[in-house]
Order: C-alpha cells, then sequence, then structure tokens
C-alpha cells in the first residue's frame, strides 16, 4: 500500500506564508504527476498546482504569483510554498500523486487557516 501524508499546516494572519509538504511511503511504485487540492465548506474540492514528471507546473488562476510547487523525486516528496496568504486560501489542503500503473491516491489532508 502506498501512503501520502501531508504536513506544515497550520494558523497564519494574513500575509503570511506556510510550507506544506507532502511525503509518498511504501515500495515498488513511481510516480508521475503529483499535486496539490484544497477544500472549504461547502465547496467542491479544488486544484491548486501540480507538478508533471518533466517539472511542468500548473496552478490555480487564484495562487498564480503567491504559491510554488516543487517536487523532491529521490524523497518521493511535493511541496507547496504559499506566500502572501489570504483568508480565502482557508482551506484543508490534500496531497494527490498519480502513480504510474496504480492509479491515483489521496492524502489524509491538512488544515490551512488565514486570519484577517
Amino acid at each position: 500500500q502506498v501512503q501520502l501524508v501531508e504536513s506544515g499546516g497550520g494558523l497564519v494572519q494574513a500575509g503570511g506564508s506556510l510550507r506544506l509538504s507532502c511525503a509518498a511511503s511504501g515500495s515498488g511504485f513511481s510516480i508521475n504527476t503529483m499535486g496539490w487540492y484544497r477544500q472549504s465548506p461547502g465547496k467542491q474540492r479544488e486544484l491548486v498546482a501540480r507538478i508533471d514528471g518533466d517539472g511542468y507546473k500548473r496552478y490555480a488562476d487564484s495562487v498564480q504569483g503567491r504559491f510554488t510547487i516543487s517536487r523532491d523525486n529521490a524523497k518521493n516528496t511535493v511541496y507547496l510554498q504559499m506566500n502572501s496568504l489570504r483568508p480565502e486560501d482557508t482551506a484543508v489542503y490534500y496531497c494527490h500523486a498519480d502513480l504510474i500503473f496504480r492509479g491515483g491516491r489521496w492524502g489524509q489532508g491538512t488544515q490551512v487557516t488565514v486570519s484577517s
């Protein structure tokens, strides 16, 4: 079983920064695309950012220029650097990985709360 574990969430004031991490553990797997999604109460889960195996990145318009996604393939870890945080960024952030030949996996989520 491959598991994804997120960390780095917390409470921050508007304008502040947080760095989220997501580490994949297990054996016998490789990963293509990794990404971050978020969900707040009453809303659909939405894509925040993703990065494919070639390093191509995509961001939601709402976070473009403020967030940066990166990955360390040797550690099977993806990061999300979040700067200039806004109250509307408050959500549970979920890590996702597309495992080659094995489908997708979700992390358990980490809470990010931005106070005004």
